[in-house]
This record gives structure tokens, sequence and C-alpha cells, in this order.
């Protein structure tokens, strides 16, 4: 069981006209801060946002009729699960989806609307595979593989196809790593078109699955990722065997590294990218010198983000560069001290978003209090600026945040 370039191309032959061939697209302001030429492929424009239309599909056409007929079943946190749901509802096939119970709700949403079953069971997507397992068994019906399957590697393996036609200069392709049925078809499909071009994985922290597989050692994973979409105990047998032989490398990022590559793609590309999306991103970032003055693909391989998440990610990335912060001020608690403070800020340009006026939670005179005020600014350097206009008016003050210097 392997999957070779010729299963690739008849994949997109068989895909042209279903799923959307998305924008493979220098970024000018992206290369500026990676140092390196970025062009991103924008599969969060799927209809579903996310790449998984593409195995999805080319594993529901590859079913017989009578399997079609009795319908068929997958287990997904998401992004899977809405490619076959939406699919298999184009095709008139029956689907039943299991999601663990710590799925994103977006996606269970997005899944129902496509029309599937779904069914949301256990806390983690080894318990969810297991009742898939069960109920498949029970009802016959065709399990869809989210990336253990040669027909899913040859779908998802055509991202790079397109990404090579569209710019055949490439040195290097940067691929988010799950279970390992992109980066694997991806790189089957790259080595044959390109041999010399580098193909190279990416995994939360949390999850390094394939990089601790490449270096012969067990699995060691688990714990909350914003990455969901890759948070993957185990590569797969088939994406493994082809990953050893054709990847280049893996890069680990953080979970603050990949906050900052989504708000990054929110305030530059105007687009929106999730978790395992923003990986690619987060990883030129990290490693510069490795990919300096080459041309460099990313695949943004998915969009599927919960809305609060997201408001979370960009009010976390504003307090991490000093664009909002928390000031605390000891004032005398009498008439117009506050409005002196408001002034004060507002002068240095300060927008104050938040006051709160502490009396009795704090260790300060009985006839003075703490102001806690969270304030919008430009930048780390107004904060600092702001804080110096507070001191040089006679408040003592400092800043409770503490991603800004200067305090």
């Amino acid at each position: 069981m392997t999957v070779r370039l010729g299963d690739i191309e008849a994949a997109a032959r068989r895909l042209r006209g279903a799923i959307v061939e998305t924008p493979c697209v220098p970024s000018r302001t992206l290369s500026a801060l990676a140092g390196c030429e970025v062009v991103v492929k924008f599969e969060n424009l799927q209809y579903t946002a996310s790449f998984k239309d593409r195995g999805a599909l080319i594993k529901l056409l590859s079913l017989t009729p009578r399997q079609a007929e009795g319908g068929v079943i997958a287990v997904s946190a998401g992004n899977h699960a809405q490619g076959v749901a939406h699919h298999a509802a184009r095709l008139g096939i029956p689907a039943t989806i299991v999601m663990p119970r710590t799925a994103p709700f977006t996606k269970v949403r997005h899944t129902e609307a496509f029309g599937a079953t779904v069914v949301l069971e256990g806390e983690t997507i080894a318990e969810a595979a297991a009742v898939a397992a069960r109920l498949g068994r029970a009802r016959r019906l065709a399990f869809i593989p989210p990336y253990d399957d040669p027909a899913i590697v040859a779908g998802q393996g055509t991202v790079a196809i397109e990404m090579l036609a569209a710019h055949p200069d490439l040195d290097v392709l940067i691929v988010p790593v799950g279970g390992g049925g992109l980066i694997a078809g991806m790189a089957v499909a790259a080595k044959a078109l390109k041999p010399e071009i580098e193909v190279v994985g990416v995994e939360a922290e949390l999850y390094p699955a394939l990089y601790r597989a490449r270096g012969g050692r067990k699995p060691a994973t688990g714990g909350q990722t914003i990455a969901e979409g890759i948070a993957v105990q185990t590569i797969g047998r088939l994406p493994l065997r082809l990953a050893k032989r054709l990847v280049d490398d893996v890069i680990l990022v953080s979970e603050s590294e990949i906050e900052r590559a989504i708000l990054l793609y929110l305030e530059v590309e105007k687009t929106v990218a999730e978790g395992a999306g923003a990986a690619p991103l987060a990883a030129v970032l990290k490693r510069r010198r490795q990919f300096r003055k080459r041309k460099v693909g990313l695949v943004l391989s998915g969009g599927n983000i919960d809305s609060r998440l997201l408001a979370a990610v960009i009010m976390r990335g504003l307090v991490r560069d000093g664009r909002v912060v928390r000031l605390r001020v000891e004032a005398l608690d009498t008439p117009g001290t506050l409005a002196t403070v408001t002034r004060v800020i507002g002068e240095g340009g300060g927008n104050i978003i938040d006051v709160h006026h502490q009396r009795l939670f704090s260790d300060v005179p009985i006839k003075a209090a703490d102001l806690d005020l969270m304030v919008e600014t430009r930048d780390a350097r107004q904060a600092r600026a702001i804080l110096a206009g507070l001191r040089a008016a006679g408040f003592r003050a400092r800043l409770l945040s503490d991603r800004v210097r200067g305090d």
C-alpha cells in the first residue's frame, strides 16, 4: 500500500470543478517579517474552510455503489468531519460523524449544517474513534479515515501540485502535521515533480508525534492546544512510512508562537487561520535563519476557529504587543483625582477601556485608593510614556501587564 505521483495527479483530475483551486500568492509583509519570500496557499478558502475537502471527496468517490447506499461514518474533531459531511451530502450518501465532546462548537455546528448526523462521544479523538468503530460495525457503515488511507493521502497531495504549478521556483514547502495525510501526500507529489525541494513539517510542541517518530522515540503527547486540528497522538502508518522517506525536517512551535501567527494572518492578510493553519507561519518566523532568502510556500490549511477563541487571541496579542496595558495608580481618595489621572492618560494619547476603583482589597492608606485601568495604546513605547507622565504628575504608578518593560 503506497501512493505515487500518478495517484495524486488522478485525484487532481477528479477534484477539478468539485473543490476550490485556492489562491497561492506571495505576501510582501510576511516576507519582510520572515526574511524570506513567503507564498501562502489559502486552503481556508475551501467551501468547508479546510484542505480536508480534498481527501474526503476522493475517498467518497472510491466507494462502491453498495457502500455509498449504505452510508458512511467518520471520526474527527472538526475539519475532516465537515469535508466528509459536505461531500457526502453532495453525492447523496448518508453520513454519520463521531466527534469528541471537546470539539470546537463552530466545527460541530457546521458539520450538522452540512447534513450529517453528529454523535458527540468521548473526551478525546481516541475515545471518539472507539465509538465510531462500534457504530460502524453495528450499522454496517463504510469508514472514511481522516489520514491513514491511500485515497485520502492522494487527495491531500493535490495541494502540492497546485502550489508548484503556481510557483515552480519554490524552494521549501512548510506543512502542518496532524495524522500525516497532508504532508505525506504533498511530499510524494513535490519530490516527484521537483526532487530538490525541501518538505518541512510543523507540529505543536504538545503533540510532537512525527518529530519523535522520526527519531525512533515513542509518542509523548497531551495537553490543551490552540491547534486542535493537529493535536494527534500517533501518525498514521502509511503517512509515517512516506514521511520518514520524504520529509526533510520537522519543527515544533509553541502555543504563543501559534497565537502570534493567527494574529498576523488576521492583521496582515485579513484572513482567518485556525491554530493548525497558522503553524507553518509560526515555524518560518521561529527559524528565520534556516529559511533566509529562500522562496517558502506555507500551507494555511484551515480557518475553522471559534469566534470566542479568536477574540481571546486578538486581545492576548494586543497585550503582548503593549497595545493594551493594565496600569495601577495609587491616588488620594478625593474628588477630582480620577479626573486628573484620566486627563494625564488622555494627554499621553491613551484610550481608557476600563477603570476599577479599589478601596477595600488593597494595602494602601485608608485615605487612598488603587485605580486599576485598562488602557489602549499604539505600542509599548507609548504605554511607557503614559506611565512616565503619571509619575511626573505625582502619582505612584506601575504596569500590571507583564509583557511591557519599563515599570
